[in-house]
C-alpha cells in the first residue's frame, strides 16, 4: 500500500513500518541527503502533532490547573486542598429524585453522564455512561430525609450551582495563567501544504504538484527579547512533459532585541505576572466565598428551623384556644359567662387557626427555598434534623431558668427590683449592656477590627490591587517611549516551486546563506493614544486606592455592627426569657381568676396571645445571636471552610 502523502512519496508502508523504494525520476540531493531526511522528519512530526487526543489534552489541561491551583493556594493561604471541579455521579440530587420518584424534565436533571450521545462526540468516556436510570415512583419511600447543619453545608458543596460556578471560575483563572506561560515557552508550529497547479496560458497544458511544509519555533523571554528560527520544505513536481522535480529547503533564524520601549522584564514579563497574581486572588475571593456561603447557609438553616418553631408555637396555641373555647361554652350554658364572650373566645379560635395555616405555609415555602438553595429540588422529601432545634431549645430553657423570678421581673436593665416599694418620682438609673458574660467573640471594637484587617482576604486583594494599578502606570509610561530594537537575522538554503521545478535539488549550506543585522526606530512622534493611556492609568491608580479606603471603611462599620448585633442579641435573649416566664404565669393565672370569676375570657385571650408572642421573640433572639456570631467571624476573615464546606470556628485562643 502506497502512501499518499507527498512528503512520504519514495516510501513505502508495510507492515506497520516505512520501507524506502527507489524512483528514478528524483535527483539524488546532497550526498547526505538533507532534504529527504527532513521530509521524512517533518512528515513523522507533522503525522505525530496530531495523534493527540482530544482525551489527552483535557487531561492534560486538569493537571496543569490543579498544578497551578495547588501551588497558589500555598501560596496565598500556606496549605493547600484538594481541588477538582468534576462532580460525581451519585449526587445526593438525584438519589433523591430516584429514591423519591420526583418529577423530571429531562435526562438533564440526573446529570451529564445520562445525556444521550450525539454525533461527533471526541471522547467516548467522558463524562463516564452509566447505566439509564430508573426512577421509582411516588411513595416508594415515605419516611422524608433528615438533614443536620453539617449535612446541610457538605451537601451545598457538592450540590449547590453557585458553589460550582466559584470553582471552575478559579479553575479557568488558573488555565489562563497556564497560556499565559506558554507564550515564555518555545512555541513549536508546523505546517503541510500541498497544491495541484495547471497552466494552460502557454497553449500545452502544464500540471504539477507544489507541496510545502515547515516547522516554526518561536520564544519570546521575559527580559523582552524575541527568538524565532524556521525550516521549510519545499517539493516540487511536474505531472506532465518530463515530470521533473526538485526539492528545496530553507532555513532561517531571527532575533530583536529591544533596548528602549518594551525591554526589561517589568515591562515583557508584567502579563505573566499578571496572571500569576490574578490565580492568587481568584483563591482568596474563593476562599471569602466559602465563608459567605457556609453562613448563609447556617442562617438560612437556622431560619428555617425558626419557622418550625413558630409553628409549633402557632399549632399549641390553637390548640390552648379551641380548649378555651370549650370551656367558654360550657361555663355559658352553667350561666357563669355571658354569650358575648363566648363568640370573643371562638373568634380568637378562628384567628389562631388562620394564624396556625399561614405559619405552616411559611414553613414549608422557607423549607423549600432552602432546598433550592443547597442544590437540591424543591419537592424533594426533605426534613430538617430537629437536633438544631433541640439544641437552640436547650438554650432556650437555660435562658428561662436563669432569668429573673417573675415576681422580681423588671426590665434588666433596672438597677432597683420591682419588689422594692419606690416612690413613683424617685430617680431611675439606667444600666447599659456590657460585654460580661459574653463568649469569646464579644471581644474589644478595636482588637476585632485589627482583627478584621490582618484576615479578610477581599482586602489582601484590594490592596494588592493597588499595586497592580502601580505597575500599569509603569507600562503605560513605556509605551510612551521611543521604539529602538536590535534585529538579526540568517536565511540559507533556496525555495522550490513548480516554475522552478527543473532546477537542481537545494542545499542547506550555511556558507552561503546570507546574514543581517539593523536596528528597528519607532519616534514617538505621535503618541495621543499612549499619552492618554497614561493619564487614565494615573486614574485607575487613584480608583484602586479608594476602592481599599472604601472596604475598609465598610470592614470597619460591618464588625462594629455585627459585634452590636451580638450584644443586643444577648441582652435580648434575656429580655424575652423573663417576658416567657412572665407570660407562661399570666396563662395560668388568669385561666384561675375566670374559673374564680375574676377575670374575663378576654384576658385570658390577651395573656395566651403575649405568650405566643413571647415565646417566638425569645426563639427568633436566640437564633439571631448564632446568627450572629458567624457573621462576626466571618466579617472578621476568621471562619475557616474546608474544601466539603465544613467549618472551623474562632475560639478565641488562636492567631487570626
Amino acid at each position: 500500500m502506497t502512501c499518499g502523502n507527498p512528503y512520504l512519496c519514495g516510501f513505502e508502508r508495510r507492515s506497520g513500518r516505512i520501507k524506502a523504494i527507489s524512483n528514478s525520476r528524483i535527483r539524488a540531493p546532497h550526498p547526505w541527503r538533507p532534504a529527504r531526511f527532513a521530509a521524512a522528519a517533518l512528515a513523522l512530526l507533522v503525522a505525530a502533532a496530531g495523534c493527540k487526543s482530544p482525551t489527552a489534552h483535557r487531561e492534560d489541561a486538569d493537571r496543569r490547573a490543579a498544578r497551578i491551583i495547588e501551588e497558589k493556594q500555598i501560596e496565598a493561604l500556606g496549605h493547600a486542598e484538594p481541588f477538582t471541579i468534576e462532580k460525581p455521579s451519585d449526587t445526593f440530587r438525584r438519589r433523591l429524585i430516584v429514591e423519591q420518584g420526583l418529577l423530571v424534565a429531562g435526562p438533564e436533571s440526573l446529570g451529564t453522564d445520562q445525556l444521550a450521545e450525539i454525533k461527533h462526540w471526541p471522547e467516548k468516556n467522558y463524562p463516564a455512561a452509566t447505566p439509564p436510570v430508573d426512577i421509582g415512583k411516588p411513595g416508594e419511600n415515605p419516611e422524608p430525609v433528615k438533614i443536620g447543619l453539617l449535612d446541610a453545608l457538605q451537601i451545598a458543596a457538592r450540590n449547590s450551582r453557585e458553589y460550582q460556578a466559584q470553582k471552575e471560575q478559579l479553575f479557568e483563572e488558573a488555565l489562563d495563567l497556564d497560556l499565559e506561560k506558554e507564550n515564555f515557552k518555545g512555541i513549536l508550529n508546523g505546517s503541510l501544504d500541498s497544491t495541484v497547479e495547471s497552466n494552460h496560458a502557454a497553449g500545452d497544458t502544464e500540471t504539477g504538484v507544489d507541496s510545502t511544509g515547515g516547522i516554526s519555533w518561536s520564544r519570546l523571554l521575559e527580559n523582552g527579547v524575541s527568538i524565532g528560527a524556521a525550516l521549510t520544505l519545499d517539493l516540487a513536481k511536474m505531472l506532465t512533459g518530463d515530470r521533473e522535480s526538485s526539492f528545496g529547503i530553507l532555513a532561517d533564524a531571527s532575533i530583536s532585541i529591544p533596548l528602549m520601549r518594551g525591554a526589561g522584564r517589568h515591562v515583557a514579563a508584567w502579563p505573566l505576572e499578571q496572571a500569576q497574581r490574578d490565580v492568587v486572588y481568584a483563591v482568596y475571593s474563593f476562599e471569602r466565598f466559602k465563608r459567605v456561603f457556609a453562613v448563609n447557609i447556617a442562617s438560612d438553616y437556622l431560619a428555617v428551623l425558626q419557622q418550625y418553631d413558630e409553628l409549633q408555637n402557632a399549632e399549641d396555641n390553637y390548640k390552648r384556644l379551641i380548649t378555651s373555647a370549650r370551656r367558654a361554652r360550657r361555663m355559658a350554658d352553667a350561666g357563669r359567662l355571658p354569650e358575648i364572650q363566648v363568640n370573643q373566645t371562638v373568634q380568637d379560635e378562628l384567628r389562631a387557626r388562620g394564624r396556625w395555616i399561614s405559619a405552616r405555609e411559611r414553613c414549608r415555602n422557607r423549607l423549600d427555598n432552602f432546598k433550592i438553595e443547597i442544590g437540591l429540588p424543591a419537592d424533594a422529601d426533605v426534613e430538617l434534623d430537629r437536633d438544631a432545634l433541640e439544641k437552640i431549645g436547650k438554650t432556650l430553657q437555660e435562658a428561662v431558668e436563669t432569668a429573673p423570678d417573675a415576681a422580681d421581673a423588671v426590665p434588666p436593665g433596672g438597677e432597683e427590683s420591682a419588689a422594692e416599694s419606690l416612690p413613683a418620682d424617685a430617680p431611675v438609673v439606667l444600666k447599659e449592656p456590657t460585654r460580661e458574660g459574653g463568649g469569646p467573640l464579644e471581644m474589644d471594637t478595636r482588637e476585632a477590627t485589627q482583627l478584621a484587617l490582618e484576615n479578610r482576604l477581599d482586602l489582601r486583594t484590594a490592596r494588592d490591587e493597588v499595586y497592580d494599578a502601580q505597575r500599569k502606570v509603569v507600562v503605560a509610561a513605556e509605551a510612551l517611549k521611543a521604539g529602538f530594537d536590535v534585529v538579526g537575522g540568517l536565511s540559507a538554503g533556496e525555495r522550490r516551486s513548480i516554475s522552478s521545478a527543473d532546477e537542481p535539488n537545494a542545499q542547506l549550506r550555511f556558507e552561503r546563506g546570507s546574514y543581517s543585522a539593523g536596528f528597528l526606530a519607532d519616534l514617538p512622534w505621535d503618541r495621543d493614544a499612549e499619552r492618554n493611556a497614561y493619564r487614565k492609568s494615573f486614574i485607575a491608580l487613584e480608583r484602586s486606592v479608594r476602592a481599599v479606603q472604601e472596604l475598609e471603611d465598610q470592614i470597619k462599620l460591618d464588625v462594629r455592627s455585627a459585634l452590636r448585633n451580638l450584644l443586643s442579641s444577648r441582652e435580648t435573649i434575656r429580655i424575652q426569657a423573663t417576658a416567657v416566664r412572665l407570660a407562661e404565669r399570666r396563662v395560668l393565672s388568669t385561666e384561675l381568676f375566670l374559673q374564680a370569676g375574676r377575670a374575663e375570657i378576654r384576658d385570658v385571650l390577651e395573656a395566651q396571645e403575649a405568650f405566643v408572642s413571647a415565646q417566638n421573640q425569645l426563639t427568633a433572639a436566640l437564633v439571631d445571636y448564632r446568627v450572629a456570631q458567624l457573621e462576626l467571624q466571618r466579617d472578621m476573615g476568621l471562619l475557616k471552610v474546608d474544601q466539603g464546606g465544613l467549618w472551623r470556628e474562632y475560639k478565641g485562643d488562636e492567631e487570626g
